[in-house]
């Protein structure tokens, strides 16, 4: 599959998947897109607001169907996220993408819309920054950089090896809280042999040992090459002390699997959210100490 390219003096088209935005962040994102010699099309429907979706699943279709099939779009990057994007993995038609790659980019909520372009057409999509954040986003010359088709780095200083090993397939996953609801919703074993990214943000550490464990039972860790765990921010334990780390949870719902497992690579809800392209093959080599993630 051809990896889409975007360039300065391409367009980028912004539409709002998941919740409502507001004007003041996406204006200035433009502008700073603008004086980096991007040219910027924000949709009408991006301002939409019902209730807290920015606006109903019918309009979201619609302008995100309308801007793929627009000859003048070279990408398009979702506003925000928040909740919903999963709505409208019934109603976009994916046969209508087919043949016409453009960068797709965003994250957190938007994880259900980068996954199934991925599964339906095996197109790259991006996972980084939604458009609001990118006027305060501090890995922007990385990002453009890999949108270019730029050799690009990722810091893994701070990274952590759980288990040794190397592995190879396409980079796939995103926010945990959305991803586990994709490998039964989307066609075929998509996830087969593919490095396995996720990241989450202000759960209970019980909650996301239950969403392993489901990611577990539903044979996913058996499947996959490799699993690489961003950062998990905020971290809440209240009530009665669930008594099992972050880490304690990872290693008992992989400890039957022999393949190489990181923590703290640098993407998720903080302030390190390196982009990284979803459904590209990607190379993980985990050492005791030294962890490199290439393309």
């Amino acid at each position: 599959m051809e990896t889409p390219v975007l360039k300065p003096g391409g367009t980028i088209g912004v539409m709002a998947p998941s919740s409502y935005v507001e004007r003041t962040d996406i204006e200035k994102s433009a502008a700073l897109l603008e004086t980096r010699g991007y040219k910027v099309f924000i949709h009408p429907q991006t301002f939409e607001r019902h209730n807290q979706s920015a606006g109903t699943v019918l309009q979201k279709t619609m302008a995100f169907q309308g801007l793929w099939q627009r000859a003048d779009i070279d990408a398009i990057w979702c506003a925000g996220g928040g909740n919903r994007a999963l709505q409208l993995l019934d109603s976009i038609n994916f046969k209508k993408l087919v043949g016409n790659p453009k960068p797709l980019i965003g994250f957190s909520d938007v994880t259900a819309l980068l996954n199934a372009v991925y599964a339906h057409t095996g197109m790259i999509t991006y996972h980084g920054p939604v458009f609001k954040n990118i006027h305060r986003y501090e890995q922007l010359d990385h990002l453009l950089d890999l949108l270019a088709n730029k050799a690009t780095k990722y810091p893994m200083q701070q990274a952590k090896t759980l288990t040794a090993g190397k592995a190879e397939g396409p980079l796939i996953g995103g926010n945990l809280s959305l991803f586990q609801y994709l490998p039964n919703t989307l066609p075929g074993n998509f996830y087969k042999g593919a490095l396995l990214f996720l990241e989450d943000n202000a759960e209970e550490l019980s909650r996301f040992d239950r969403m392993m464990i489901h990611l577990k039972r539903l044979g996913v860790f058996s499947e996959i090459s490799g699993l690489i765990l961003g950062e998990f921010t905020d971290l809440t334990d209240t009530g009665r002390p669930f008594g099992f780390s972050f880490e304690d949870i990872i290693r008992e719902h992989t400890e039957d699997l022999d393949i190489p497992i990181v923590t703290n690579v640098p993407f998720g809800h903080g302030k390190n959210l390196y982009t990284l392209p979803l459904g590209a093959t990607a190379k993980l080599t985990a050492a005791k100490n030294k962890i490199t993630l290439s393309f």
